[in-house]
């Protein structure tokens, strides 16, 4: 079990919620050791293709990370954990919020130009692909 594997405790409140084992095809991996090798991913940062060995194949990994993410099954363990915490009162509600100071905003939602800056044209004479010469200007005969 790695430093950040989830405890025997934290996977019987977690292993009810998860879909049954075996779904297409053949044997599916344990969801215990994939959990816990999408967790490590999360926790460092790492790319799929750098899990350590210990977690199995990083495409079986990053594939059921995926799936779960598309049919909801990450959707619903947040609701399940967050009702369980606030039925434990483990969370303080008042306290959870967000401070606007520490939220960055888009460009374009604190006001900067919708369209794209106009980029002036060289002026051409007609019939020619170059720049026109002014007669008074430099070169003129």
């Amino acid at each position: 079990m790695g430093r950040g594997d989830l405890t025997n405790r934290e996977w019987s409140l977690l292993e009810p919620h998860l879909p049954p084992l075996g779904g297409r095809g053949g044997r599916w991996n344990d969801h215990r050791v994939v959990v816990n090798g999408i967790l490590f991913r999360v926790r460092t940062g790492v790319p799929w293709r750098d899990l350590p060995e210990r977690y199995g194949s990083w495409k079986t990994v990053y594939e059921r990370h995926r799936r779960w993410s598309a049919d909801g099954t990450w959707d619903r363990i947040l609701q399940v954990v967050l009702a369980d915490a606030d039925l434990a009162r483990r969370i303080d509600w008042p306290m959870v919020g967000v401070d606007s100071t520490s939220c960055r905003a888009h460009q374009h939602a604190a006001g900067a130009r919708k369209a794209r800056p106009r980029i002036p044209k060289k002026a051409r004479r007609p019939g020619t692909t170059g720049p026109t010469r002014d007669s008074d200007g430099p070169g003129a005969a």
